[in-house]
């Protein structure tokens, strides 16, 4: 599997919101600042991200966008299968594509394994684990300045 475009770009979209969330909600024209994404790449991720019910908009002068859960609540899995479909190494190894073959095909089998314990891997990072890290890469880098 190949993480595209979306997929990373979407996991820093709603890392700066969770990162900016103290401040009130966060427009896409601030997360393009910071992060260097177009606005129009933005709103096609966010718009999912919406209908997922992973983040929530405000209307107005002081509107923008928050996370609808805490980071410790949103995993990288809730993110990435939003934006890229399930996460899954092959067609054949996910549950809703059948061929001539799929009822006794040991390779899809081995497929679906590794898929399931890939998705398990995006599972078990959150919001909150990637803002740790980023505080302690930071700490790290201005104690060596």
């Amino acid at each position: 599997m190949k993480l595209s475009t979306k997929g990373r770009y979407g996991v820093r979209l709603m890392l700066d919101i969770a990162e900016h969330a103290a401040a009130g909600p966060v427009t896409l024209k601030e997360i393009s600042g910071r992060q260097n994404i177009s606005e129009k790449y933005l709103w096609q991720m966010i718009r999912q991200l919406k209908n997922a019910g992973l983040v929530n908009s405000s209307r107005g002068s002081i509107g923008g966008y928050t996370l609808t859960k805490r980071p410790s609540e949103i995993t990288l899995k809730d993110i990435v299968s939003q934006l890229e479909g399930p996460i899954c190494i092959v067609d054949c190894g996910a549950a809703m594509h059948k061929c001539g073959m799929a009822e006794d095909c040991i390779t899809r089998q081995v497929w679906a394994e590794i898929s399931e314990k890939l998705g398990s891997i995006f599972a078990s990072y959150t919001l909150e684990d990637l803002l740790d890290r980023k505080k302690r890469m930071s700490a790290a880098l201005n104690f060596n300045i």
